[in-house]
């Protein structure tokens, strides 16, 4: 639509709430009380005989003019409501203020009460006895098939995408009652919900990029945190038993289908568990919860379907990693690994990149296991006991030198969540921190950097503990089956037009 039209359009309606306000409408009520909402209605008369009265019990509905046919003596409007659509219709010889109709556009609120009836096609309608106007949209609606279908446009203006596509509701709707299925599933595990700092001086719990922000008042430049850990084992320290956090976190990093630079997580520690616990209670806590909001334990997702009936398929990281990508060696055998991947993999990296084979080591095992394993698991799967290189906050493996005691979750080639038992040994953590620190200082912007007020919590003393961070972004788009993290955050993150 082009400017002109807009502004003639938004001055028409302007001119059509001015003639409401002379009839003798409030331009702006303050409150509005509907009875019942659409989905109620329609529940309540699933298959409505045509052309049959449906009681005398008078409803108020309230919602936004999605369509109004003008038929002369008889006019229709659908509303649309929270839970969906409802249509109502209007006689000029039952109201006083039919007129007043012309002066409703697409996009105006209204409420409306009468009586139920089936239309002669059987469609559920109010037989409307009184209106009101309850807000007039000064801008049009825009046509669901042509104004509204770039993605990018309904992600910046994702109120006119839940306008015009209410399907997309169904995302945000999963979203919410899988979060709140977890804190119920957490609370009655005698779980503690907290809240740690968003601002940390010291970032860390993750091999990622932060963001930095400046504080005035203490003039000192802060870091959004990129994860919730070193926080919440803090508390673990301190005396709580089972903490969990269901908060954002925020990565400097890239964006693709599975990566938004701030996404939720739920984060739990447990003291007294191991690993092998927390997978147990993840395993439990997913199928229960896609049982309770689809019905049941097989979710198809983009064409595949994912069962995730306990128990799930373990498989082993190192194991996996040496069949998909043909090593015939352990590939926690550095030399050979590098060896290997130099003839598999030759050449400069991209930018200011080493060859594959000459950057550090927990770089190299990423690299190779985002080319060869995780792209290429359905699930859902544990990958289970990851290098120790690339673990630098878990347990050694009680039994497999050079292993750590973790697992992720797997998904149709996205990690869903990460788990350990905990180290809580601080001496090896401060080792682990200080090969983090040597990493950042030659180069790498990932690696960890030493929190020391953190090793000194450990130092007083944390017990045995099992780990578990969950991405609730990714959880959302298997259960709404969308292919994009996007889609399940309602505001994602776009540069400014």
């Amino acid at each position: 639509m082009s400017q002109k039209s807009l502004r003639e359009q938004r001055e028409q309606r302007l001119r059509n709430l001015e003639a409401l306000k002379e009839r003798g409408f409030e331009a702006y009520p303050y409150v509005y009380h509907p009875t019942h909402g659409s989905a109620q209605l329609h529940a309540a008369h699933p298959a409505p005989e045509p052309g049959a009265r449906l009681g005398d019990e008078r409803v108020v509905v309230a919602g936004r003019v999605m369509l109004l046919r003008m038929l002369g003596k008889l006019t229709f409007v659908t509303l649309q409501d929270a839970e969906g659509r409802i249509q109502a219709s209007f006689q000029r010889d039952k109201l006083e203020t039919y007129n007043a109709l012309k002066k409703i556009d697409l996009g105006d609120w209204l409420e409306v009460s009468g009586t139920l009836y089936a239309t002669q096609t059987g469609e559920l309608t109010v037989d409307a006895d009184d209106f009101r106007p309850l807000v007039k949209s000064l801008r049009p609606l825009p046509d669901k098939h042509h104004g509204l279908t770039e993605k990018e446009a309904r992600y910046r203006q994702r109120y006119l995408d839940l306008m015009v596509n209410p399907e997309v509701k169904r995302a945000f709707s999963l979203r919410g009652r899988a979060v709140s299925f977890i804190r119920r599933y957490l609370d009655d595990l005698g779980f503690l919900e907290v809240e740690t700092p968003v601002l940390q001086a010291v970032p860390g719990g993750a091999e990622a990029r932060p963001f930095v922000t400046h504080h005035n008042a203490l003039d000192y430049d802060f870091h959004l945190r990129i994860s919730l850990e070193l926080y919440l084992k803090r508390l673990i320290v301190g005396g709580f038993d089972a903490v969990y956090e269901i908060g954002r976190n925020f990565r400097n990093e890239g964006i693709s289908y599975k990566h938004n630079p701030e996404y939720t997580m739920l984060e739990l520690y447990w003291a007294g568990r191991d690993y092998l616990d927390i997978l147990e209670l993840v395993e439990d806590m997913y199928s229960a919860l896609v049982v309770e909001l689809l019905g049941t334990t097989k979710l198809p997702y983009q064409g595949a379907e994912l069962d995730f009936t306990p128990p799930w398929p373990r498989i082993d990281y190192t194991g996996e990693l040496a069949k998909r990508a043909g090593m015939d060696f352990d590939p926690l055998d550095e030399p050979r690994l590098r060896a290997w991947t130099a003839e598999h993999h030759p050449g400069a990296g991209t930018g200011n990149e080493p060859p594959l084979a000459e950057r550090p080591l927990n770089q190299l095992y990423d690299k190779l296991y985002d080319i060869y394993v995780e792209p290429n698991i359905v699930g859902p799967v544990f990958v289970m006991d990851h290098p120790l290189a690339i673990s630098p906050l878990a347990k050694q493996h009680r039994s497999r030198p050079g292993l750590v005691e973790r697992f992720e979750p797997v998904a149709v080639g996205m990690e869903l969540g990460n788990a350990f038992s905990e180290l809580n040994d601080p001496l090896d953590q401060r080792a682990r921190f200080e090969q983090q620190q040597a990493l950042r200082e030659a180069g790498d912007e990932e690696a960890q950097m030493i929190d020391e007020d953190f090793l000194t919590a450990l130092e007083f003393g944390m017990p045995p503990t099992g780990g578990l961070g969950l991405g609730i972004d990714r959880l959302a788009m298997l259960l709404a089956d969308v292919p994009s993290i996007r889609d399940v955050i309602l505001f994602p993150l776009l540069k400014p037009e």
